[in-house]
């Protein structure tokens, strides 16, 4: 609980502040594509601390993990409170992402090493809430402070809960390191994997701020392309594995790897164009904008540990199905009612969507943790957590340099309803390519 509920405020001031965003372009004098940055950023940096995981959960006792995340997020709150300037408040989110880089590897490696496999799916099911939860409550979160107080509130309302948790965590948390058996860190792969990274998001930053057709976005997309393949090529060929990357090799990984990921991308989206577009077109207030999500994420969070005790009994397809079909019902939806949304009608559709996401995000993780050998638990553990949360940075920088690119030529207003009907084309297509996977892999456990 302790180390759940500290990975939930990380992800929720996270999105909490997408509601955010139209206010701090107008106080802070920033631009859109310079304010995602603070979700995009946040979420780098994550993906970055989270890929050192696989290492660091071999090497750190647990309490002593989770007591240093704890302290670090409740400085970068206290920093972001009183924030004059964005840098700053960039510098509290992103010490911020340090903290919670850690804590959801160390919340599933808590589950993985201490659960039974007949309730690995209840227990994942119920991180998973924790994971999927808090980016769609994020938005009401932070909406309802924005609207009646200030955004600065949002992280206000996280510093007695964090001191709350710092005494539970020291009371409950037990365990010990299994150690690293002389393996030294890899500090070239983690900056190489930050390179390509932060080279990945920088591209398509630069196509929402010139174009996708300008040499800008070009010039990276090169640079971005050489980057994957030093990385790819160190992680053949160099001696020291920030992540044992052999077990890609495995197939049915691989393909859940790609469902997880893709659930994350289209999730994290979502939470940045969805009250983006209710505040820019529809013209709703902040909360508004942030209750309408709310129905949601509830019902999400009803789904996530159900659709763990369906897995624990039936095993991953049906419900992998049910999800990814469901989704892409929903982001048909969205495309179709575009030029007709109402605040009911998104709250309508994200429902819809919420359920499927739900049953398939925390079945993705379970079945892939199965496919690999207790020693191999914590890299597995690493690149799905990294991959997920490098999903939602992505995800975001993309959405925003879409949107970005059609307010180059076109009112504010009608730039944010072609990108957003662009956007959910592009999700849209992603769902229904996590159906396929899906189908494929029930096609190689028929013929083994």
């Amino acid at each position: 609980m302790a180390v759940g509920l500290l990975s939930f405020v990380g992800i929720l001031v996270e999105t909490s502040m997408n509601v955010t965003f139209p206010t701090l372009i107008q106080t802070m004098h920033v631009s859109l594509g310079t304010v995602q940055w603070l979700t995009t950023g946040y979420l780098l940096l994550t993906t970055i601390v989270m890929s050192t995981t696989a290492y660091v959960l071999k090497r750190f006792n647990p309490k002593s993990l989770f007591l240093f995340a704890a302290l670090v997020c409740l400085l970068g709150g206290i920093l972001c409170w009183l924030a004059p300037t964005f840098p700053i408040l960039l510098a509290g989110r992103l010490l911020q992402a340090v903290a919670t880089g850690i804590s959801i590897p160390l919340m599933f490696q808590l589950i993985f090493t201490n659960v039974p496999r007949s309730k690995l799916g209840t227990y994942t099911g119920l991180a998973s809430v924790v994971v999927s939860l808090a980016p769609a409550l994020g938005p009401s979160y932070g909406g309802i402070l924005t609207s009646l107080w200030s955004w600065r509130a949002i992280f206000v309302g996280i510093v007695p809960v964090i001191a709350i948790l710092v005494i539970l965590g020291t009371i409950n948390i037990t365990g010990q390191a299994v150690g690293v058996n002389g393996q030294k860190f890899d500090f070239l792969g983690v900056i190489l994997l930050a390179l390509t990274f932060t080279g990945l998001l920088i591209t398509f930053n630069k196509a929402g701020a010139y174009g996708w057709l300008s040499w800008q976005f070009g010039m990276w997309v090169l640079i971005s392309l050489l980057l994957i393949g030093v990385l790819v090529a160190y992680a053949i060929k160099g001696n020291r594995k920030l992540i044992d990357y052999s077990i890609l090799k495995i197939p049915v990984l691989r393909l859940r790897l790609f469902n997880y990921f893709g659930l994350q991308f289209i999730n994290i989206g979502l939470s940045f164009i969805l009250p983006l577009f209710a505040q820019t077109v529809l013209g709703t207030s902040a909360m508004s904008a942030g209750l309408m999500m709310l129905p949601g994420a509830i019902v999400g969070a009803i789904t996530g540990p159900i659709a763990g005790k369906i897995y624990d009994r039936n095993g991953p397809t049906k419900l992998l199905t049910v999800s990814a079909s469901l989704v892409a019902v929903a982001l048909l939806l969205f495309f179709l009612a575009v030029n007709h949304f109402t605040v009911l009608t998104i709250t309508l559709i994200y429902v819809l969507l919420r359920i499927g996401f739900n049953t398939g995000f925390g079945t993705a993780i379970s079945d892939g943790n199965t496919q690999v050998a207790l020693d191999q638990k914590a890299d597995q553990n690493s690149m799905f957590s990294m991959m997920q949360q490098y999903a939602g940075s992505v995800g975001t920088s993309i959405m925003a340099a879409v949107i970005a690119s059609c307010d180059l030529h076109r009112s504010t207003v009608a730039g944010t309803i072609l990108g957003s009907r662009i956007d959910f084309i592009l999700l849209l297509v992603l769902a229904l390519g996590i159906l396929l996977t899906v189908r494929y892999t029930k096609l190689l456990a028929d013929r083994q």
